[in-house]
């Protein structure tokens, strides 16, 4: 299919539902997917929102600001995902526990409105993604309409362009979590550390960026081509991060990537 068909394949598929919650991150995907839901379903596609300390705050601002400005209910989730039994241990199926209670929850909160059907971002690009919680999602039923109509994150982007979404251009973006290697525990700390260092990098002009965390040490990742700028700024960006309460900083020089900690 091309991308106008896999466009009416979703619309058609999204229509056929009658009613949708969608899980709303303010992602590119779950933005596009909702806007998608709300152009075929009016008030019967809502957004459903965790509110968490594992995503920054300005996401979920935005995530709001989005709803007010397209006229679409936002159901909103207040959850501490430090409490969900196992995951502070960041095991490697840490995301699959995660999930596993997130959409829960979301299905939940979907059935109190009246909507059976809860849909999440997931797209075609995904299967080739290390991503565990795709298990939670298949087990509860979620469905990933983007994913069944073969849509890729580029041809997501430019249906979201097409859209005029604020999100067509977004960089991509995982939970703080995600930052954190595999059996290290995860802490509110820890989480707070990590998104007060990558918001001073974002102000400082890199988008696409990451700041892993190895005990107390920082390994910041950014698009190969912001190396070298981010170099330059070598003494700010230590000065910045150890200010933030990292011991060490360093810069990776394979650049940004995803799921990097899934191999440490």
């Amino acid at each position: 299919m091309n991308i106008t068909e896999k466009k009416q394949a979703l619309e058609n598929s999204l229509r056929s539902l009658g009613s949708v919650a969608v899980a709303f991150s303010y992602g590119v995907d779950s933005t596009f997917l909702l806007k998608s839901a709300h152009s075929v379903l009016g008030k019967n596609a809502v957004a459903v929102t965790v509110k968490s300390g594992v995503f920054p705050s300005k996401e979920f601002e935005g995530s709001v600001e989005f709803c007010k400005k397209e006229g679409i209910e936002q159901i909103v989730i207040e959850t501490d995902e430090l409490k969900i039994d196992g995951f502070a241990l960041n095991p490697p199926d840490r995301c699959y526990i995660c999930k596993k209670s997130i959409f829960t929850q979301i299905k939940n909160a979907a059935k109190a409105r009246g909507i059976t059907n809860v849909a999440e971002g997931s797209n075609a690009d995904d299967v080739n993604d290390y991503r565990p919680g795709m298990k939670a999602v298949r087990e509860l039923g979620v469905l990933s309409p983007l994913l069944a109509a073969e849509l890729t994150k580029a041809e997501i982007r430019a249906l979201s362009a097409e859209y005029n979404l604020p999100t067509s251009g977004k960089p991509s973006f995982a939970c703080l979590a995600t930052r954190i290697a595999t059996g290290e525990e995860i802490t509110k700390e820890k989480l707070e550390k990590i998104e007060k260092a990558e918001d001073y990098l974002h102000c400082a002009g890199f988008s696409q960026v990451r700041v892993r965390l190895h005990g107390g040490s920082a390994r910041i990742e950014t698009e190969k081509e912001d190396i070298l700028r981010l170099a330059s700024l070598a003494q700010e960006v230590n000065a910045q991060l150890k200010g933030i309460g990292f011991d060490f900083v360093s810069l990776d020089l394979g650049g940004y990537k995803t799921g990097s900690m899934n191999k440490i």
